[in-house]
């Protein structure tokens, strides 16, 4: 595997930075009107002039599309958004962004949550750990994870018992934080484990497209980090949610057997700009 370097060239050469990988983070959002502008100016500070944000917004009812749309102004190039009717969903969210970020001729594709329960910091050590793995995972779970003292017993015991009981009862898996939603992948292996084959609309999501990758060989790594309760807002995790995420698990190991590996064309090509879409 091909080392990934992202240290940065001098600014003052002449065409320094046209010959990075791109790299897009995709940021699906509910009613994250107070978050997002805060989360997409952090990651725009990162020093990685090759990063660029698609928002992927569920028509919420709060404003937040129309801020991402602003956003888009005030950051030409570097900002694009979908604004998505139903149905929606997270899986559906991430599907629809990863797709687009593919299109723009990504060659990593990062998962983050818009309400900084995952830091954009750590992008920069995701995007270091790729350069020897195939998709890198920000874990709660492995050594050195961490999860925010605000979580309640209640919380806490069902992510662990998700994580580590159920998912690992069912699916085998090696990867320790099957949930997170905090994760860079290699463009060969977005398009390896297919999008179209991924059924999951909720956050078992998360967990299908981690079983789909290990099944087919991709080198999956976890790195650990910190995660924070949300700043600002309400969580949509349920406890519905969570029971309803449970059971499709069972589903995905019977819907996997046999499966392949996708090998796609060569990238289309990508004319960097503005891009706003109603889905």
């Amino acid at each position: 595997m091909t080392a990934t370097k992202f240290t940065l060239p001098d600014a003052d050469t002449p065409g320094a930075t046209t010959d990075l990988p791109l790299i897009v983070v995709v940021l699906p959002t509910y009613n994250e009107a107070d978050n997002l502008p805060a989360i997409v100016a952090a990651l725009l500070a990162l020093s990685l002039p090759n990063l660029k944000i698609i928002i992927v917004d569920d028509a919420s009812p709060d404003g937040t599309g129309a801020i991402a749309d602003r956003l888009v102004s005030h950051n030409p190039g570097r900002i694009n958004v979908m604004h998505r009717q139903a149905p929606r969903g997270l899986g559906r969210a991430y599907q629809a962004g990863c797709r687009l970020a593919l299109e723009m001729g990504a060659q990593f594709i990062i998962q983050m949550d818009a309400d900084f329960s995952h830091n954009p910091d750590d992008v920069l050590r995701l995007l270091d750990a790729i350069s020897d793995a195939d998709v890198v995972i920000g874990s709660r779970y492995v050594e050195g994870g961490t999860l925010d003292r605000e979580w309640n017993w209640w919380r806490r015991f069902l992510s662990w018992w998700a994580n580590t009981v159920w998912t690992q009862t069912f699916l085998h898996l090696t990867v320790q934080d099957a949930t997170s939603g905090f994760k860079c992948w290699r463009r060969a292996a977005l398009e390896g484990i297919n999008l179209d084959r991924i059924k999951s609309n909720g956050y078992v999501f998360q967990v299908e497209t981690v079983y789909v990758a290990e099944q087919l060989g991709y080198r999956v790594i976890e790195i650990p980090i910190f995660f924070e309760d949300r700043r600002l807002g309400s969580s949509k995790m349920t406890f519905g949610v969570k029971l309803e995420a449970a059971w499709r698990v069972l589903e995905i190991r019977a819907r996997h057997r046999g499966a392949t590996r996708q090998i796609s064309a060569a990238s289309p090509t990508y004319t960097s700009q503005p891009h706003t879409e109603n889905s």
